[in-house]
């Protein structure tokens, strides 16, 4: 059942919400021994918004569009009353004060908040590995890691622990997961959705988005969360159009696809070939496609982790065991303090123009040379990660682990929508299929997904 089907189910009453959530969380406490994508729960409270959703239903009062669907929140969203840690010892016990505004939107619209999922600490990461809750394992490949940071989001989607869940994605933290772990998970346009109560990990780049198994999840979530917050002033002023629309297509005639060589050449060749089918399928839907070169692909990673890390340095700052939390250099992991110390580094006087300067040069370029790409063409599409993930606990190298980040980062970078769907299987592991579209074309990325999705 689709979640649109799902939630007039809901509001038909052939099932009630409360049996919705009862069911996932069933789910929840049959699994999550294992895979650990949550990492908190009130399923009291839970079940209280489920019940007062099926008697109004009963009641014949208006419901919200996401009426009785079960919704898990990224551990560094705020949600009031719920520990707010980025699973990070730093924030160990930082309960939320207050709801972020995608959360007051989802409440808005009668989503039943279950919980907190795991991630990687303070989203620094690809692995989901850096948690202080331990690492997640992948639903779809048990004993690989989902990828990060926002593993248990996507894995708790993979798992149908939930109807749909929110991430956070700064260089690729949502469409990194969704490939690993065989999903959907959408990164709109920059600004197109409020950031206010997310703990930011770089607040030129993050951006709040949806895990579903489904495109009607993908659209209902972003009908509910986007639009302008006069709290985010990097927020659009404008409403976007109705997303659900583009979830019915079934054809790409028209359509012209992008398909980048430098993004195939330095992807594994089991995950090349296995996107190549997906191209062939784009085709077969009617859609041109057009071979585009980005030569300067290599300037990807060490623009994003410049800026990545000055801007980190300066978000930790606030942690410094005065107002709440402990000092987070004395508490955090390896890769946190990693980028603490290479932002102070480079945040210098000395070193800002050597460094974050010439990132800024070089995102200017990039974001430049990206868009004269996207002019001739609807939507670019390639690999989302161009390796299999590792195994939990194995041992692989900082720049490595970086190096699952290459061809998401571009979309942070440049601030255009991107998105991941399941292509197919390599060596039984999911592999996603990475759609990028001109700013604020997040539609097209979207209808795009539905025609793969409805053939």
């Amino acid at each position: 059942m689709k979640v649109i089907e799902k939630v007039e189910a809901i509001k038909q009453q052939e099932i009630t919400a409360t049996e919705n959530l009862e069911q996932m969380y069933s789910t929840i406490e049959e699994k999550n021994d294992d895979i650990n994508a949550f990492v908190q729960l009130d399923i009291e409270k839970a079940r209280k918004t489920a019940e007062d959703i099926d008697k109004r239903i009963k009641n014949n009062e208006e419901t919200g569009k996401l009426a009785g669907l079960v919704i898990g929140i990224k551990s560094n969203i705020n949600v009031e009353d719920f520990i707010i840690s980025a699973a990070s010892p730093t924030l160990k016990n930082y309960y939320g004060s207050y709801n972020a505004t995608v959360i007051n939107r989802i409440l808005d619209e009668d989503g039943v908040i279950i919980g907190l999922t795991n991630m990687d600490e303070f989203a620094a990461g690809s692995s989901t590995e850096t948690s202080m809750y331990g690492p997640t394992n992948n639903p779809k490949a048990p004993g690989h890691i989902p990828g990060g940071s926002s593993g248990g989001s996507a894995a708790a989607i993979a798992a149908n622990m939930c109807d749909i869940t929110l991430g956070s994605d700064t260089g690729g933290s949502i469409r990194n997961p969704a490939s690993h772990c065989g999903v959907m998970g959408f990164k709109p346009t920059y600004g197109m959705v409020s950031r206010q109560g997310l703990l930011d990990l770089a607040m030129s780049l993050d951006q709040i988005g949806p895990f579903a198994n489904d495109t009607t999840g993908i659209g209902l979530m972003l009908n509910v969360i986007c639009g302008y917050d006069p709290y985010d002033t990097t927020t659009i002023n404008k409403q976007p159009e109705d997303f659900l629309k583009d979830t019915t297509n079934s054809t790409l005639e028209g359509q012209t696809i992008g398909v980048v060589k430098e993004f195939m050449d330095i992807t594994d060749d089991k995950i090349t070939s296995q996107i190549n089918k997906s191209i062939d399928d784009m085709t077969s839907l009617g859609a041109e496609i057009k071979e585009l070169s980005f030569e300067d692909i290599n300037l990807g990673l060490p623009t994003y982790y410049l800026i990545n890390y000055v801007e980190f340095f300066s978000a930790t700052r606030k942690y410094d065991g005065r107002k709440y939390g402990e000092r987070i250099e004395e508490v955090c992991g390896a890769e946190v303090a990693r980028r603490i110390e290479i932002g102070s580094y480079i945040s210098q006087k000395e070193f800002s123009g050597k460094y974050y300067n010439k990132a800024l040069q070089a995102r200017s370029l990039i974001r430049n040379e990206f868009n004269d790409l996207l002019n001739d063409v609807d939507v670019i599409a390639g690999p989302t990660v161009p390796k299999l993930p590792h195994k939990i606990g194995e041992e692989i190298e900082t720049m490595d682990m970086y190096a699952y980040d290459v061809l998401t980062v571009l979309a942070n970078i440049t601030g255009i929508p991107a998105s991941s769907m399941n292509s197919g299987l390599v060596d039984n592991i999911p592999v996603g299929l990475q759609l990028q579209a001109k700013p604020e074309d997040d539609h097209k990325i979207l209808s795009t997904m539905s025609a793969l999705e409805n053939n």
